[in-house]
């Protein structure tokens, strides 16, 4: 097993990583019944001594709808072989935990609508008052 890098700064060591192996699901052939290729990898999010406590409590917040008991667990079995299922399984859990541990995105500053927007919008509706108004008519 090798380590789980999510950042430039935050790698995973495998020794935090846990593999479950399960039979597959849907079509195989011969082997279907056979092979334990489907992977469920589980990582311990809150008692992780290598992730820094002001990220810990961000991913632990962003992420707390995924976890049980602060173990993060994906399955993977879109592949037929076991070792890609682990690759996919990792990359999967790198992806999730690189958004969650993602800084919080800027506040957004109030802004007003500018003058000349204020202007084509007042022409806009007078122009499409205009418009019902002539279609009120008498008809002879």
């Amino acid at each position: 097993m090798n380590d789980v890098t999510v950042t430039r700064t935050l790698v995973i060591p495998a020794s935090e990583l846990r593999e479950r192996f399960s039979r597959s699901g849907g079509p195989g052939g011969q082997g279907v019944n056979t092979a334990d290729s489907r992977v469920e990898l589980s990582f311990d999010l809150a008692a992780s001594p290598s992730i820094p406590d002001h990220l810990k409590r961000r991913m632990l917040d962003r992420l707390e709808g995924r976890l049980v008991d602060g173990v993060l667990t994906i399955a993977a079995s879109e592949h037929r072989a076991q070792l890609q299922n682990r690759g996919a399984a990792r990359e999967r859990l790198a992806a999730i935990l690189r958004g969650a541990a993602a800084p919080p995105p800027p506040m957004r500053k109030p802004t007003k609508p500018t003058k000349g927007s204020k202007e084509r919008r007042i022409a806009g509706k007078k122009r499409r008052a205009e418009t019902k108004r002539g279609r009120s008519g008498s008809w002879d």
